[in-house]
């Protein structure tokens, strides 16, 4: 598993935008499989689940995009899992953390 946490601003559906873009082009075998949009009093929650291809582990990688705000302030957790290759230990988080690796230009774009 890999993780980012960060504090962004700007208006919250370009970053929504922005950050689902940089995870379809950081990989050719990226895939968005959903994802969901809420809102009420000028308070928005996204969550998206995307999946890619991890050739070091031979398998297939998930990354949860979560942001939480408004259009000056939001706060936003990704979390990668999927990568590794051990039954009971994770030997391998490679592909985890180049796949969460995608979205971090654009992550600090929004960080003031």
């Amino acid at each position: 598993m890999a993780k980012l946490e960060a504090t962004l601003h700007g208006d919250f559906q370009a970053i929504v935008s922005d950050l689902e873009n940089a995870v379809m082009q950081g990989s050719v075998s990226a895939s968005k499989e959903d994802s969901a949009l809420y809102g009420k009093n000028g308070v928005r929650c996204y969550t998206g689940v995307f999946e890619r291809y991890s050739y070091t582990g031979g398998n297939r990688v998930s990354m949860t995009v979560t942001l939480f705000g408004d259009d000056t302030s939001s706060e936003l957790c990704v979390i990668t899992s999927g990568g590794s290759t051990g039954m009971f230990f994770k030997w391998n988080t490679i592909g985890e953390e180049s796949f969460l690796e995608t979205i971090e230009a654009c992550v600090k774009k929004y960080e003031a």
